[in-house]
């Protein structure tokens, strides 16, 4: 039994070959894979058979066909899940430290989404974001633990996404960094790109993506501080770039320079507490049609879920053994 995944093209910035675009979002694994789905004819662009040097563009409709065998569907694995919150729609999971958001090129075994395949299958999850990613709306970094969004299906996806995308949804972190700021409130407007010298980091660089994290001090220490961050772009490792650029990098961040304490942790000291959102099936009370759902966020105040945790074993860890050494 053959799976359909079709999904729209949004946010090049100029028209991109058909493998590349497939490959380079992290839809397939590996070219290859791609390469021969599109040999075999699986691959549609627009209800039409492409090659795979087709240029594909903007809101360009793209249909791929898999089998059962194929080599490119991510096997599921019996991982527990820590689910927060969850209905007809949509679930909130507590993902843990050293997991993988989502399979890469490198790595297609215990990831989340390995986890998520097992408990429901891939007609469960929303397919908008490919074969790698499926119900996956955003990502947390390996060693970042916490909240993370996951879509039932297409429509909650999109109505989520959204959310994301215009900001009524919002995500909050806790983290301990080094040094302190000297405002306890502020934001961070610095574009984010490819770290040039070094491509499995990212950086403050001219030309880079718009982003803006917002801070606010909790408690200080002495060199030390432990902060809540809020999201409101999300590139990748956008709060850790952010942070060690302002020569505060998070505490065991190894990656961008934190210091490392004394205590152990499993890299940085960072986590997504908090979350709020509004679900989809409060949208369909106004209206049946997921774009017309779309249209009245605006009038579903009522109805926003709210989700916090409490720190993680590593912040708690950490913020002992500051406490301590502060007296």
């Amino acid at each position: 039994m053959s799976k359909e995944y079709i999904f729209s093209v949004q946010s090049l910035s100029e028209p991109l070959r058909l493998d590349t675009f497939l490959t380079n979002g992290n839809l397939f694994p590996s070219r290859s894979q791609v390469q021969n789905l599109i040999k075999k004819e699986q691959v549609f662009v627009n209800g039409e058979v492409r090659k795979a040097s087709f240029l594909v563009k903007n809101d360009d409709n793209i249909k791929i066909i898999l089998s059962d065998d194929s080599s490119v569907i991510i096997k599921p694995e019996n991982i527990p899940l820590d689910i927060v919150y969850e209905d007809e729609n949509l679930l909130v999971v507590n993902k843990p430290k050293n997991m993988l958001t989502h399979p890469t090129n490198k790595e297609t075994e215990n990831t989340l989404v390995n986890a998520l395949l097992y408990k429901y299958g891939y007609d469960g999850l929303s397919n908008i974001n490919g074969v790698l990613r499926p119900g996956i709306l955003h990502r947390l970094d390996r060693n970042t633990s916490g909240l993370l969004l996951v879509a039932k299906n297409n429509p909650a996806h999109e109505f989520l996404a959204e959310q994301i995308k215009n900001k009524t949804a919002v995500r909050k972190y806790l983290a301990v960094i080094s040094g302190a700021f000297k405002n306890d409130e502020g934001t961070i407007n610095l574009p984010i790109g490819r770290n040039p010298s070094k491509p499995e980091k990212m950086a403050v660089v001219d030309g880079g993506k718009p982003s803006v994290t917002h801070y606010k001090v909790l408690e200080t220490f002495k060199g030390y501080s432990f902060i809540e961050l809020t999201l409101e772009t999300g590139r990748t490792h956008q709060i850790r770039v952010h942070l060690s650029y302002l020569n505060h990098p998070i505490v065991n961040d190894s990656l961008y320079g934190g210091n490392i304490l004394k205590v152990k942790t499993q890299e940085q000291v960072l986590q997504a507490y908090k979350l709020s959102f509004t679900p989809l099936k409060s949208a369909l009370k106004y209206s049946n049609a997921y774009k017309a759902a779309k249209s009245c966020i605006d009038k579903l105040n009522d109805d926003i879920i709210e989700l916090e945790i409490k720190p993680d074993s590593d912040i708690e860890k950490v913020l002992k053994y500051l406490r301590s050494s502060n007296l």
